[in-house]
């Protein structure tokens, strides 16, 4: 259990350096993912930057991913779950294209009128407060890898052991505090999970 997202930063910038990762880009996933990677990029003395994917809900159930985009179109697909279900290449695309834009209108409104990041050659670290499915962390890894970087670890303070191995296939090494065996959601390994703010989210890229 983390005390909050400050706590669970702390923990998780211990492990990397106990690790002995090392990187030259730290990107948080916007908003719960700021306060953690802040505390990352701080402690790895690089920048912080971010990257941003949404999840393509199903056609009956919004929350059930059957896949995700990042902001440049890096997209990952459940194939499986997509035949099964039937879906229509037509709906994928539909949602594709709304969710793509919807984070990339994410990316611009946090940094402002900063520019990205160069990532070509660089050894990025992507950090989030926590992952589920890990859907969207992978449309997130796809895209920094299309950008150019030299390696991806993914660190995180919680996820569960199956979402570990599923990433180790996309992302050069993951680095994760606890990985319970009964996962739940993210929250409920936080005494304090409250929403983080735009605005919030903005002063830790500042």
């Amino acid at each position: 259990m983390f005390d909050d997202r400050t706590d669970a930063g702390r923990q998780l910038a211990d492990l990397l350096t106990e690790c002995g990762v090392e990187g030259d880009v730290v990107l948080g996933v916007p908003r719960g993912g700021l306060p953690v990677a802040r505390i990352v990029a701080d402690r790895l003395d690089v920048p912080l930057d971010i990257v941003s994917a949404r999840k393509l809900g199903a056609p009956w159930n919004s929350e059930l991913a059957i896949g995700a985009v990042a902001g440049d179109g890096s997209v990952w697909l459940n194939e499986q779950l997509i035949s099964e279900a039937g879906i229509d290449d037509e709906y994928i695309e539909e949602v594709r294209t709304t969710e793509r834009q919807a984070a990339q209108e994410r990316l611009d409104r946090y940094r402002e009128d900063r520019d990205a990041v160069d990532l070509t050659d660089q050894r990025v670290v992507i950090v989030d407060d926590g992952i589920a499915t890990g859907a969207t962390m992978i449309a997130c890894v796809r895209q920094v890898r299309a950008a150019g970087a030299s390696s991806v670890v993914v660190a995180v303070p919680v996820a569960p052991p199956e979402t570990v191995t599923t990433l180790l296939a996309e992302a050069d090494d993951v680095v994760c505090v606890e990985t319970p065996d009964y996962f739940g959601a993210v929250g409920r390994f936080y005494r304090s999970f409250g929403q983080v703010s735009d605005d919030e989210a903005r002063t830790y890229l500042r």
